[in-house]
């Protein structure tokens, strides 16, 4: 598309072409992503996968879930949406810093620096999750279950305390469930332009519906391409 505007020097009018790039979300691949990550690690916590495969969980980590969450994150920028972006470039550093210890580390073993770790990062966790909160309550709801995954887990290094192990498992399966859900609805909302799995939308600041591309919108939601939340 273009559109001629007046030159400030000459007076003059100069065609100026605006080309647009629409992103996809790239949410749905993050939450796969996590899902995938989440899910093993409660396996090797509850006892579902055998304690000397833990190289086998941290390899999987650092080749599926590190990768999609950190090209989610990427995407997010690019959208210039901050909270995603935060979020998903939060668990992909995460991730693969559980993995590479785990990686290293003797099987069934605890560490300290990853426990104090996974505290700072369990907290990080609750910004985006808070930043979300205002806009859609299921991926806040994984992001601050994530932060919760995080901190039982972290307790769990620090006092190698079974019970915290068991803890960290049991979230870590429901937020494996959580984050599969929310893959699904955004990855369906996105390509249908509507909602069809509910995910507790409480203001609409994202891509213009039907009926709604004639609004004006103020700021960065009024520039080509942009979405203010995925």
């Amino acid at each position: 598309m273009s559109e001629t505007r007046p030159d400030e020097t000459h007076g003059e009018g100069l065609p100026v072409r605006v080309v647009l790039r629409p992103l996809a979300s790239p949410l749905p691949l993050g939450f796969f992503g996590l899902a995938g990550a989440t899910l093993v690690v409660a396996g090797l916590q509850l006892g579902w996968v055998d304690v000397d495969e833990s190289s086998g969980v941290a390899l999987c980590i650092l080749a599926f879930t590190v990768p999609l969450q950190f090209t989610a994150s990427l995407f997010s920028f690019l959208a210039r949406d901050a909270v995603a972006a935060t979020g998903m470039g939060l668990l992909s550093g995460i991730w693969a810093a559980v993995a590479v210890v785990t990686l290293t580390s003797e099987p069934g073993t605890t560490s300290e620096a990853l426990g104090l770790f996974l505290l700072v990062a369990g907290v990080a966790m609750w910004a985006p999750a808070a930043a979300a909160a205002r806009s859609k309550l299921v991926p806040a709801t994984v992001l601050a279950v994530a932060g919760v995954r995080f901190l039982l887990t972290a307790v769990f290094q620090l006092s190698a305390n079974e019970a915290w192990e068991d803890a960290a498992g049991v979230v870590g399966v429901l937020l494996a469930g959580l984050a599969i859900y929310a893959a699904y609805a955004t990855l369906l909302e996105d390509t249908q332009g509507r909602s069809l799995l509910p995910l507790g939308r409480r203001a609409h600041i994202g891509v213009p519906r039907a009926g709604e591309v004639d609004q004006p919108r103020p700021g960065l939601a009024g520039e080509p391409g942009v979405r203010r939340q995925l």
